[in-house]
Formats: structure tokens, C-alpha cells, sequence
């Protein structure tokens, strides 16, 4: 098994504005420290993982890391090192910088090198201005990094908190964010998936599920797919039976749009033997669209090869593909499939697998959804709930659409959302 080689940045940062004087984000290194320990406990050692701790001299008086800047330094560093795996991003980034406002309303130079301020000549007037992020950078470049974050608030609701957290997520490409309010104490992890998980006030058990959750999400394994082309292609050629039961859950509210893009996924496998060496051929839904807005639901056309690669055209397919792949493979009697983020009523009989541990687009999040597909409506419908995601439906492109809508509207809360 491959070795982990995982990293910890922690402690907070200072921007100089002048010699005594300077912006600081506080941080003293805790919550680094915790969870440097919780991975010496864990079973990594098994695998022979490395655990590297990186704190700022705020956090430890003999460190050279003291500025955002010598942060980037360090990110830029392992990001050009194959050997890192995983990076806990927990260091507090001075979000602004400033600079004295000088005679004439000037702005005069910031650092350390710069005359010190005298108290004797009065008040000052500091202008501030956003530092440039950090955060973004590590899975800009580096998509095989498992990139876990924290999002900070303070007296916010539970909802806004996970706003904001998600927000982080999604801008970045978190793998993970550990959201904390630093005035109701409430923690909250937050995947990709819109879900959430150890909704706690206990500090150490949020951070022992966390150290848990992304040592077993990054050992998932994902094949990257290659975008030959981004014209997509129109919605009218998908199925009849997949438009309209789309059409359907789009209409009752079932994909909802977080920042203008929607959440799940739907797509229809072709067999056809004019593809040649193309093992499967799918149309699915495009990823970072809104499916409630005028051609967001136009699909990518995307193919399966004999050795394991994945192409595209009509731009990025939805991250779900690869569920799509697996689950229509399994089940070949059905060519349809859909999936939505909404929970399923309390007499639903559709069971449910785990998704803690599964990142959406994984090969294993798609393993494991297939396994717990079971038959209904006299084996026409295919079905199967991830707990705190979204059912998958599998049906038929000449069956009953009727019957489908109504499996959907039984067994599941269009309305509401899962988390």
C-alpha cells in the first residue's frame, strides 16, 4: 500500500506594518498540535505514514514561518514535492495588510525596515487592504492532494455557519472543512457531498472524526477524466423517460443551486457497437451548471475506454459519472439513472448504504452505492439511498415513466435537503 506523506500547517500569521507594529490573525497552534497527536494514534503508522507538523513562530517561538507570505512559500514547496498526500490547512492567514496614511493622504511603505511610528506625534490613520489568498493554490495544482481546511465564524446560526464553511469548500476544493464558531462552540465537518457530520461542542471528538474521515477519503481513488471538447450537447437528445422524470424533480425542487450551481447528477448509457473501442458511451449532466436555468441541463457526452481512461465532450461530465458507470454496469437490465440531494421519508423501505467515508466521483463511492441497490415495481425500478446525500434511482428509457415519478414522489422529500 502507498505510504501518506501528511502535513500540518498551524499557528497564526502577522503582516508588519512597521518595526512594533503589525497585523496579526492569533493562533497558538492547539488545534495543529491535536491533531498531529490524534495521527500518531491513529492506525496510519500500519501504513507507514509520515506525519509532518509546521507551526508559525506564533504557535512556536523557534519557527521561520511568520508571515503569509513564508506560508505560500511552504505550500508552494509541497506542492512541487510529489511525496505530500495530505495537507491540513489550519493555519490563521492574516486576512489584511495595511499601510500608514502619510501626509497628503500618501500611503507610506509597510515592513520592518521602515521608520518606527512615535507615539508623540498623535494618532495615526492605518489603511487595509485583502491579502492575497493562499488556500486555493495547493489543489489548483495539485488535484491528487486531499486538502482538508477550517472556516471560522463568530455568533452565527448553524445554517450560516455551514454557509460559510461550504462556501470555503467549494472555492477551494476542500476535500474537508472543519467549520467552528468560535462563540457557540458548535463544529461541524463538511464535504463536498453538502453533507455534514460531528456536529458537536466537543473539540476532540470533532477533530478525532475528523483525522478519521480524511484518512479514510484519501485513500479513495478516482480516474481523471480528459475534456476533448466544450460544445454540449442539447438536452432534447437524452432520452424521453429521463427528461421528463428530470423535468419532474426539477420542477418539485429536488436540485437545488448552492452559489448558482446545482447539486447531483442524471445521465443514460448507450451500447452501441459503431463506438468502435469505446467500452461504454454516456450522456450525462455537466458539472457546475444549474439545472434550474436555460441549458443547464444539456449534457456531456462521455466515454468509457477499454484501458480505463475516461474522455469527454460538451465539457467536464458531473462528478457522479463514475456512479453512473458502475451502477448502470451492475445493473445493465436499466440504461437511466438520477441522483439528487434530498432525504427519503420515514416509510420508505429504499435502503441505505454509508457515505462517511466515500467521496462523490470516487470508484469507491460508486462500489459502494452499487452494492446496496435494491428492485421495486416488479424489478423496473432500481433504488438506493447514501445517508446523508441522496437516493440513486435506476429505471428503464422504454418503461413506465409514471410509475418512476411516483417511486420518487413515495419514497422521497423533493422539497427538503439532505445534510
Amino acid at each position: 500500500m502507498n505510504k501518506k506523506e501528511i502535513h500540518i500547517i498551524g499557528g497564526g500569521t502577522v503582516f508588519h506594518v512597521r518595526p512594533h507594529l503589525a497585523l496579526s490573525a492569533p493562533a497558538y497552534g492547539a488545534t495543529a498540535r491535536k491533531i498531529s497527536e490524534l495521527l500518531s494514534d491513529s492506525h496510519h503508522e500500519v501504513l507507514g505514514d509520515s506525519v509532518h507538523l509546521h507551526l508559525t513562530k506564533m504557535a512556536q517561538s523557534s519557527s521561520r514561518l511568520e508571515t503569509n507570505e513564508d506560508i505560500a512559500r511552504l505550500v508552494d514547496r509541497l506542492i512541487a514535492d510529489p511525496k505530500p498526500k495530505i495537507i491540513f490547512m489550519n493555519a490563521a492567514l492574516c486576512d489584511y495588510q495595511g499601510q500608514i496614511v502619510g501626509a497628503c493622504d500618501v500611503l507610506t511603505p509597510a515592513g520592518k525596515d521602515q521608520p518606527r511610528l512615535k507615539t508623540s506625534e498623535g494618532k495615526q490613520t492605518m489603511t487595509l487592504w485583502p491579502a492575497d489568498k493562499v488556500l486555493g493554490r495547493i489543489r489548483k495544482h495539485r488535484k491528487d492532494i486531499f486538502l482538508v481546511a477550517f472556516k471560522t465564524t463568530a455568533g452565527v446560526t448553524p445554517d450560516e455557519q455551514f454557509k460559510a464553511g461550504m462556501g470555503l469548500l467549494k472555492k477551494n476544493s476542500c476535500n474537508l472543512v472543519l467549520a467552528n464558531d468560535v462563540q457557540t462552540r458548535n463544529n461541524m465537518i463538511l464535504t463536498p457531498e453538502l453533507a455534514s457530520y460531528g456536529n458537536t461542542t466537543n473539540r476532540h471528538d470533532v477533530l478525532k472524526e475528523l483525522v478519521d474521515m480524511a484518512l479514510a477519503r484519501s485513500s479513495n481513488e478516482f480516474v481523471r477524466t480528459k475534456v476533448l471538447g466544450n460544445e454540449p450537447v442539447s438536452w432534447s437528445k437524452a432520452p424521453k423517460a429521463l427528461r421528463d422524470v428530470v423535468e419532474h424533480c426539477v420542477a418539485q425542487g429536488a436540485y437545488k443551486a448552492f452559489n448558482d450551481t446545482t447539486v447531483g447528477h442524471f445521465g443514460h448509457m448507450s451500447k452501441d457497437p459503431i463506438w468502435g473501442n469505446y467500452l461504454d458511451v454516456f450522456l450525462s449532466s455537466r458539472r457546475k451548471q444549474n439545472y434550474n436555468k436555460p441549458g443547464g441541463l444539456d449534457l456531456a457526452q462521455v466515454y468509457f475506454l477499454e484501458d480505463g481512461a475516461v474522455q469527454s465532450q460538451g465539457g467536464k461530465p458531473s462528478a457522479g459519472v463514475r456512479s453512473q458507470f458502475e451502477l448502470l454496469k451492475s445493473h445493465n437490465e436499466f440504461d437511466c439513472v438520477i441522483h439528487f440531494h434530498c432525504p427519503k421519508k420515514s416509510e420508505s423501505k429504499v435502503p441505505v448504504r454509508p457515505q462517511r467515508n466515500f467521496e462523490c466521483g470516487s470508484l469507491n463511492c460508486g462500489r459502494n452505492t452499487t452494492k446496496g441497490v435494491q428492485l421495486f415495481a416488479d424489478d423496473q425500478i432500481g433504488a438506493v439511498m447514501l445517508d446523508k446525500h441522496g437516493p440513486n434511482i435506476l429505471f428503464k428509457s422504454d418503461g413506465d415513466v409514471q410509475e418512476v415519478i411516483r417511486f420518487i414522489e413515495e419514497n422521497f422529500e423533493l422539497s427538503e435537503q439532505s445534510r
